[in-house]
């Protein structure tokens, strides 16, 4: 295995392999300290980024952080690896890489043609020697990345020929997931949810609950009733009840109408085997949501979460740093075409990523990673109470990540999971993201919100809108 060295006053650091060397490059986190394999100060950080940067990015397909062997996620990313597409940066080291992300070259078009020749730990590397400017500026203008949904409007054979939105990704758009999660899974809470979203403009992206049980027949309770909310208004969006692959597959064979399939996935086998998945189960989702033809996003039928620190938290890591980690989970989820990938940044805990400073930084990596691999990325911009942050630390993220483009972000009432006990973002900061930035949510959502007296014609929420019958009706569904 390479040693790979840097000198610093005549001191040589030495670094096992690049594991070791991807490892004491990552920015300072709670999880690398936890797993023994962080720097030991910022002089040997500096050190290893520096040595890192004079890497080949060829040198990632001769030597495998975890072996090809014994990890069905090293060879899904060695098996899948495009080398013609790769051709365009073949010559290039880590640090040359970083140069042509951050040059002209770098155009949408080329980065698209690019995405299936990188590796997740060539992206997770030109990541650990990039500034937070240098996570926004290459990727900020990426947004159509979810390839095989059609054209901007299609066809739903199952909704009565209406139009449904194919993409979560659109130019100057800011989607955004609708979180009605309730402690008992109560159809009447989560309806209030729903509409206290839809009158704030959330929702484009899905309509997606965690559920309190993973048990059938209140999985498909919940997925039946999103259902009958979203044909009885013909909104242009979708649902999804985060439910476990193998629930969502019984789901399915009960008739259930399903959308989208969930799972949360992790970039090493034995991660996800602690899941209770491998890449067979999730391609039997795939296949089981595929077969109901239901039109509503295409091919693009799968709902992936991740997190930094998910294979650490299972013992499940093989001594590689929690962000190259992350990054393998990402070619998990574009081997399966996904419809949303979310990392769910800070809910893991301060054990991973310690306070706010952390959380902001892994999420900027996350977004740049995944979108740089080809994933429609969203971010769980949140944290956990007994962290190091705030509100005030997730305004700057959430302000960063749309920048930065990101694909979509939560809502959820007052920004506070009354399920899951995190803190994560509100109807209102979805709204702030858009005002600030020019965006607004994807187009055949933002016409049914105008129809729906909800926004003006400009895309401005109308101060004067009121639930009414509109609420009275949802409400009826629920009891």
């Amino acid at each position: 295995m390479p040693i790979y060295t840097h000198t610093v006053d005549q001191k040589v650091y030495a670094f096992d392999g690049l594991k070791d060397l991807l490892a004491k490059a990552s920015p300072a986190r709670s999880g690398d300290y936890l797993a023994g394999v962080a720097a030991a100060d910022y002089e040997e950080r500096v050190a290893a980024q520096m040595a890192l940067a004079e890497v080949p990015l060829a040198q990632f397909l001769s030597e495998a952080l975890i072996p090809y062997e014994t990890d069905e996620v090293t060879r899904l990313i060695i098996d899948r690896h495009d080398r013609q597409a790769f051709q365009a940066v073949a010559h290039l080291t880590v640090g040359d890489f970083r140069n042509w992300l951050l040059s002209d070259l770098a155009t949408e078009a080329a980065l698209a043609r690019l995405a299936p020749g990188l590796t997740p730990e060539m992206a997770a590397a030109v990541s650990k020697i990039m500034r937070v400017q240098d996570l926004i500026l290459p990727l900020c203008s990426r947004f159509l990345v979810v390839a095989s949904v059609g054209p901007p409007t299609c066809p739903c054979p199952r909704r009565s020929g209406k139009s449904r939105k194919p993409s979560n990704a659109w130019p100057g758009r800011l989607s955004t997931r609708l979180q009605p999660n309730h402690p008992t899974d109560d159809p009447a809470g989560v309806s209030a949810s729903v509409v206290d979203g839809l009158m704030y403009g959330s929702g484009d992206a899905v309509i997606g609950i965690n559920p309190a049980t993973d048990n059938v027949g209140a999985v498909m309770t919940l997925i039946q009733m999103l259902d009958a909310i979203i044909q009885r208004y013909a909104i242009p969006t979708q649902s999804c009840v985060l439910t476990h692959v193998t629930t969502s597959i019984e789901a399915i064979n009960r008739g259930a109408p399903l959308d989208l399939v969930f799972q949360s996935v992790a970039g090493t086998e034995a991660a996800n085997r602690s899941f209770g998945i491998n890449l067979a189960v999730l391609r039997e989702g795939q296949e089981a949501a595929l077969s109901l033809r239901r039109g509503t996003v295409g091919n693009n039928v799968m709902y992936f979460e991740t997190g930094q620190g998910s294979a650490l938290s299972a013992n499940a890591h093989h001594g590689v740093d929690q962000q190259t980690c992350e990054a393998r989970a990402y070619a998990v989820a574009r081997e399966f075409s996904p419809f949303l990938v979310n990392t769910v940044v800070g809910f893991i805990g301060p054990e991973y990523l310690y306070d706010g400073k952390q959380i902001i930084r892994a999420g900027l990596e996350d977004h740049f990673c995944g979108k740089l691999l080809g994933v429609p990325m969203g971010c769980d911009v949140c944290y956990t109470n007994h962290a190091e942050a705030d509100q005030n630390d997730m305004d700057m993220l959430l302000t960063l990540l749309g920048v930065a483009g990101i694909n979509f972000v939560m809502g959820i009432p007052g920004s506070d999971d009354v399920m899951l006990n995190y803190q994560t973002t509100s109807f209102h900061d979805a709204l702030y993201v858009r005002k600030v930035l020019g965006a607004r949510p994807a187009p055949e959502f933002e016409a049914w919100l105008e129809r729906a007296g909800i926004f003006s014609g400009d895309g401005r929420l109308l101060a004067d809108t009121t639930p009414g019958p509109f609420l009275d009706s949802i409400r009826k569904l629920g009891a």
